[in-house]
């Protein structure tokens, strides 16, 4: 890794461009993050939004380009267009070795696509998973897949197993991680031919660095019943955006309820600090950031409509992640999953692709 740490971004993509990137690279250099940073886009622009922040300027080289790929753009388009790109050039760097980590808001789909062209799979992967670091009654819990993989078979769902627990250790701590499979019922026969089959994989598979503790249910993942929940990314997609709309209604309610009267304006001033602390735990920005896992490097997408301190959550993430064995523990995982694994399965597995 490079020392010190070196985290390429990607400043022209998603929502708002370096008009966001530049105030969230002040937040995590205010909160002391001794990192520098590869900026990658148009440099006037860059120039003009870092003048108002003379302490990150010192921190960052800018590398120009006026190439920026559309949020409509499709992957595969992306992939044909798209190099020299602010986007593609961010993911050089840091295939290069410039860099430790690579943080973007830009196109999901083509993040995607031109993250594995450039950094490849790690040994044993197809495709990588998006995982969202949830906040729960007990901490954070890893909540994967979020949208990468929309249909899953049994291996890919010990993957996310896998890959999810890295993550969990490297981000929260976690010596060795709890693991859930997310079904629609805690019993044993419970759940699609794939979801039980990952089950079985996962009682046997006892050298895995992970704890296995069964079905979960989806009220479990706010509980923290465990610290890793695995899923398809169609049901965590729709699972973090309905999270991410029950938050902004309980913000929105809760501050209705406290604006009714004068007392009501007088409880909430006296409450106003366990409020501000409740808020945080439903503003989305405090979770934003989803890495991707599986890939020969770091990669983390933040959300397009990002405001400074969201993108500044997704900065930390990448570092985080940089700073740890999260590399090596997926490595030496797949290969305990690997050897476990019937011959024929794994030179010819039957993957339901997204």
């Amino acid at each position: 890794m490079p020392d010190p740490l070196v985290i390429s971004i990607d400043a022209m993509g998603g929502d708002h461009g370096p008009s966001v990137v530049v105030p969230a690279l002040a937040r995590v250099v205010r909160d002391g993050l001794g990192a520098r940073f590869l900026l990658h886009g148009d440099e006037t622009k860059l120039r003009a939004a870092l003048a108002k922040f003379p302490a990150v300027q010192a921190r960052v080289e800018i590398r120009h380009t006026d190439k920026v790929i559309g949020a409509d753009e499709k992957p595969a388009q992306a992939m044909r267009r798209g190099k020299g790109a602010s986007m593609w050039n961010a993911l050089e760097s840091l295939r290069a070795g410039e860099a430790a980590a690579c943080v973007s808001a830009g196109n999901t789909g083509a993040l995607m696509a031109i993250s594995k062209l450039i950094l490849r799979m790690a040994a044993g992967i197809e495709r990588p998973a998006m995982v969202a670091n949830w906040p729960t009654l007990r901490g954070r819990t890893a909540v994967l897949d979020v949208g990468a993989n929309i249909a899953c078979d049994a291996q890919r769902l010990v993957e996310f197993a896998i890959l999810g627990a890295a993550f969990h250790h490297a981000v929260n701590g976690s010596a060795r991680p709890t693991v859930g499979l997310l079904n629609v019922g805690s019993e044993e026969e419970k759940g699609h031919e794939e979801l039980r089959e990952a089950a079985r994989m996962l009682r046997e598979m006892a050298s895995l660095d992970l704890d296995y503790r069964g079905f979960v249910e989806g009220d479990d993942i706010a509980k923290g019943t465990v610290d890793v929940v695995v899923t398809d990314g169609f049901t965590g997609k729709v699972a973090l955006k309905t999270a991410e709309g029950l938050g902004r209604y309980f913000s929105a309610s809760l501050r209705g309820a406290l604006n009714v009267g004068p007392l009501a304006r007088l409880g909430a001033l006296i409450a106003s600090a366990s409020l501000r602390r409740m808020a945080q735990q439903f503003d989305p920005s405090t979770i934003n950031g989803a890495p991707f896992l599986g890939l020969n490097g770091i990669v983390v997408k933040s959300h397009g409509g990002a405001d400074a301190r969201g993108f500044a959550t997704a900065i930390r993430l990448a570092a985080d992640l940089a700073g740890s064995d999260f590399v090596a523990r997926i490595d030496r995982n797949l290969r305990t999953m690997t050897a476990a694994m019937p011959k024929s399965t794994v030179e010819a597995p039957e993957r339901t692709k997204a």
